[in-house]
């Protein structure tokens, strides 16, 4: 299916961290507008919900990094990828709670959706029931890789790193995200080093 591009779109992820196939997702959908506007799940403790078609996303251990982490691994690593700062706009985006996602984002923007479970159907069905237009970048089977395999992998010092943006790497590494994940392992989450 062949989208026109538009001047505002919006995306989302939780980015837990950022990593090479979420940049295709930000990337693909990018092409398609103008600007675009990347929401940031999840983006504190009491912003999470229970889902369930995605039980494991609101687990702290599923979310070892603060919204200001991956605001800084999404900046770097769009302008990584060599998109201007001023084409894109990074917020937090309440998923979990669709009802104030209208405080976050503009209605009239083209919203992009990338399917590969319920989980995806399920936020299908929420942004058309909030009336928000929506394209569907793909639908597939299977993953690049996902944020749960990169942390799996940081936890038993494997190699993570060609699974994510070298400004991602960067973050990571710098704000002491692969210390905090692997001390996860004893069930209690370390708190973020302060800034």
């Amino acid at each position: 299916m062949n989208t026109p591009k538009v001047g505002l779109a919006v995306i989302h992820g939780r980015f837990q961290p950022l990593h090479i196939g979420h940049m295709e997702y930000l990337l693909a959908g990018k092409a398609l507008c103008d600007v675009l506007i990347i929401g940031i799940t999840n983006p504190d403790p009491w912003q999470m919900g229970n889902e369930d078609t995605d039980v494991n996303r609101g687990s702290l251990d599923s979310n070892p990094c603060t919204f200001y982490e991956r605001y800084i691994m999404v900046e770097g690593s769009m302008v990584e990828a060599g998109i201007p700062r001023e084409a894109f706009r990074i917020v937090p985006f309440p998923h979990s709670y669709p009802e104030r996602l209208r405080y976050y984002s503009p209605a009239d923007a083209l919203y992009f959706l990338s399917i590969y479970d319920r989980w995806g159907e399920t936020k299908l069905e929420r942004f058309r029931n909030l009336g928000l237009p929506v394209h569907v970048l793909w639908r597939r089977d299977d993953k690049v890789t996902s944020g749960s395999k990169i942390r799996k992998l940081i936890q038993t010092f494997g190699d993570w790193e060609k699974w994510v943006p070298k400004a991602t790497a960067k973050v990571i590494r710098e704000f002491g995200i692969d210390e905090r994940i692997r001390k996860s392992r004893s069930g209690v989450l370390p708190v973020p080093k302060s800034v």
